[in-house]
């Protein structure tokens, strides 16, 4: 069966615009107009993908996108019609792992919507497990945990860990990282940045120690044991 996005946008014409993009190239769609029906919607369907406007009534797409995360790791496009980068790496910070502004060429959000279940399904597959103290990454399982506790994380953050934690105690720049996380280094760098920054909440929350350095200037790295 074909994977289902939800499109959430209160612009009746933009969620329409979507929609038939992405049913002609294959995809089962739902859409939702403001920030209620989207959770509602989310918590019944469950998609395999979400495209969430960042301005919406009720709930705007900020708070949407945190309350998803309590027990989600959907995979989130962010769509804005803010141009500015602070809000580009709110979106980011909060959770959402890719962002696409207003207006856009649908095209372009179907290649996004494919690269990002393709990230989420088929990059991350080898049947491997690295294990760093108590600290276990379960690429096959696309699990990670700590002292046997499950740590949630997003499906750029379990990348970045994966690709970092293979690689302990060498610096990783912002620009492998991207080409790691997008194919491509392409974006805002300090997109990596806001999924660090969130990696190493989660881990040191988890664990109660830090795992990943800062590499001032240059990018990151995993502490070796």
């Amino acid at each position: 069966m074909s994977e289902l996005i939800l499109v959430v946008d209160d612009e009746p014409k933009i969620a329409r615009l979507a929609r038939d993009y992405l049913e002609k190239n294959g995809y089962r769609v739902l859409t939702a107009g403001d920030g209620q029906s989207a959770l509602t919607t989310a918590r019944r369907e469950k998609p395999d993908l979400i495209v969430l406007d960042l301005m919406l009534p009720n709930i705007d797409g900020r708070e949407v996108c945190k309350i998803l995360r309590r027990d989600s790791d959907v995979p989130i496009i962010m769509l804005t019609a803010l141009a500015e980068e602070v809000d580009q790496i709110t979106g980011l910070e909060i959770g959402a792992d890719d962002y696409i502004t207003k207006p856009f060429s649908p095209r372009a959000l179907v290649a996004r919507v494919r690269a990002l279940l393709r990230r989420t399904r088929g990059e991350v597959k080898a049947p491997a497990i690295i294990r760093i103290g108590a600290l276990e990454i379960d690429s096959e399982k696309y699990t990670v945990t700590f002292n046997s506790n499950p740590v949630k994380l997003t499906p750029n953050e379990f990348k970045l860990l994966f690709i970092l934690a293979g690689r302990p105690g060498q610096t990783l720049t912002r620009e492998q990282l991207l080409e790691d996380l997008h194919g491509a280094a392409s974006g805002i760098d300090r997109s990596v940045d806001s999924h660090i920054k969130n990696l190493r909440k989660k881990l040191e929350t988890a664990s109660g120690e830090s795992m990943i350095e800062t590499v001032y200037g240059i990018g990151y790295r995993f502490i070796e044991k």
